[in-house]
């Protein structure tokens, strides 16, 4: 059954030709093929840009909080509490915050793996540093 609704939803109307007599012309189906695609393609397609969202993320966490800033002090000043844009503004302030909390909890994450394997490899060549002089 979820395999004939995607089926049905990947599905696009042709454009209809025009009637040379009148009659309504019949309308014709065309399937999309999607491909899968997996991570070892996402990597070469991006070039590995995929890892490194704590770098896309900073631009943007600091453009919409400026924006939450000034739309909350613009709805503020003229004391409209309450009102759509105040909620707005409170909205984009703190998913300004969000952004840039998730920016650094992804770069403190990466920061750790990058530490850990330095440490591995450095386990590996004492360990291989001293079975040969054993």
């Amino acid at each position: 059954m979820p395999e004939e609704a995607s089926k049905e939803a990947m599905r696009t109307p042709a454009t209809p030709e025009k009637a040379s007599n009148g009659e309504h012309p019949v309308a014709t189906a065309t399937t999309v093929n999607i491909p899968l695609v997996n991570e070892v393609q996402l990597t070469a397609a991006t070039g590995g840009a995929e890892l490194s969202c704590y770098r896309c993320t900073i631009p943007f966490g600091v453009v919409i909080l400026i924006a939450g800033i000034v739309v909350t002090a613009v709805a503020y000043s003229f004391n409209s509490h309450g009102s759509t844009i105040s909620y707005f503004g409170l909205v984009l302030l703190s998913a300004g915050l969000v952004l840039l909390a998730s920016s650094a909890i992804c770069w403190k994450v990466r920061l750790e793996r990058k530490k850990e394997r330095r440490r591995e490899s450095q386990t590996a060549l004492v360990a291989h540093q001293r079975s040969i002089f054993t």
